[in-house]
């Protein structure tokens, strides 16, 4: 058994959960959440294309954890991990490794995302896309049992969100993105930062680790192209490096559904095309078992993501499979403007098709 070299009391930025046995999830210093839009909703629609979004749902509450703990138990006080084999009363469905029904998140008087009815399935690799504040973070952080919506109810990996220890359920979840690269120890080594998402800590002084555990993280890092610099302090590494750094953090405990939040923001052209591809070899593998990643640009989709859905405003233009949603009709009601999406050797590129001039601010 190891003690790892880097070991230190947590400082700064970590999260602080509340000991709730049944996991209420973060209460003291969340991770970040970049969302701020908001818009009043009209009740429930199907979109044609096949997503089911903007279900209506109670409305009154404000985001806060009190008053998103009563909606959920009070929906379904007897749900906890579920067994149901077919869609039913509750709107369980089978294969479903998320499921989410009337989520909404409000926050200050203001909804940031919803309502929304979403469904992840088993072997499926989704994108999120919309523009800057439409959602999309927010949403990972809701199916991540990181955030309490306001209403509505998130299933995750066959148990529901506030009926069950969220802290032990996130180990079967691996999260990446800006929020949690903010909060690692900069003289951490990309191998101890690996390590300790086995336990789904951030800093290695909490937990006993095993050679094992070093074994597997470095074999991550290897995996992704890091073995040269997995014992470098992880403040000398490339925005690249980090960023795969972090990826290789999220697939340490095996989990069966990855979350990544744009992560090829920031990245060089080599670093980005070098990301798509490991990317692409992972979407095409079993495990994990889905794959939800956020992205503003349509060429950072990977080879092998079968679906998408593409938020504005808080709530979905349209979901499904990725052909029907990639559309230049779609993406120009997102982004309010005339988008034109091609397609090259099986990857889409999306441009502006007409200049469009600024009437307002400047």
């Amino acid at each position: 058994m190891l003690r790892d070299p880097d070991a230190r009391p947590e400082r700064g930025g970590a999260i602080v959960r509340h000991p709730d046995a049944r996991g209420i999830g973060a209460r003291s210093t969340p991770l970040p959440d970049r969302a701020t839009d908001r818009v009043a909703f009209s009740g429930a629609e199907r979109d044609p294309i096949g997503g089911t979004v903007g279900a209506t749902t109670d409305r009154t509450a404000d985001g806060n954890s009190e008053t998103a703990e009563r909606h959920t138990a009070a929906g379904d006080r007897n749900a906890g991990t579920r067994t149901d084999t077919d869609p039913g009363a509750n709107g369980f469905v089978t294969d479903a490794v998320v499921d989410v029904r009337g989520l909404l998140v409000r926050r200050a008087g203001r909804t940031i995302l919803g309502p929304l009815d979403w469904t992840v399935r088993d072997g499926e690799r989704w994108v999120v896309l919309g523009p800057n504040g439409s959602g999309k973070t927010t949403l990972l952080s809701a199916i991540g049992l990181e955030l309490w919506p306001t209403a509505g109810t998130v299933d995750v990996l066959g148990a529901r969100y506030g009926q069950i220890d969220s802290r032990e359920h996130r180990r079967r979840i691996g999260s990446a993105g800006s929020a949690i690269e903010a909060i690692l120890r900069p003289d951490l080594t990309p191998v101890t930062i690996v390590m300790t998402a086995r336990h789904a800590a951030t800093e290695p002084w909490w937990h006993v680790y095993t050679d094992d555990d070093k074994a597997r993280a470095r074999a991550l890092l290897g995996r992704l192209g890091l073995g040269r610099v997995a014992d470098h302090p992880y403040s000398t590494l490339s925005a690249g490096e980090r960023r795969r750094t972090s990826i290789a953090r999220a697939l340490m405990p095996d989990p069966e559904l990855l979350l990544l939040d744009e992560p090829a923001a920031s990245l060089d052209l080599g670093a980005r095309e070098t990301l798509i591809a490991d990317l692409a070899d992972l979407a095409a593998g079993s495990r994990p078992s889905a794959i939800v990643l956020v992205s503003h640009h349509v060429e950072e989709i990977p080879a092998g993501f079968s679906h998408a859905m593409v938020l504005s405003d808080g709530t979905a233009v349209a979901a499904g499979p990725l052909a029907d949603v990639i559309r230049s009709d779609v993406l120009s009601r997102a982004f309010g403007l005339p988008i034109e999406v091609t397609r090259h050797n099986g990857r889409a590129w999306a441009r502006m098709t007409t200049r469009e001039r600024h009437t307002e601010g400047g």
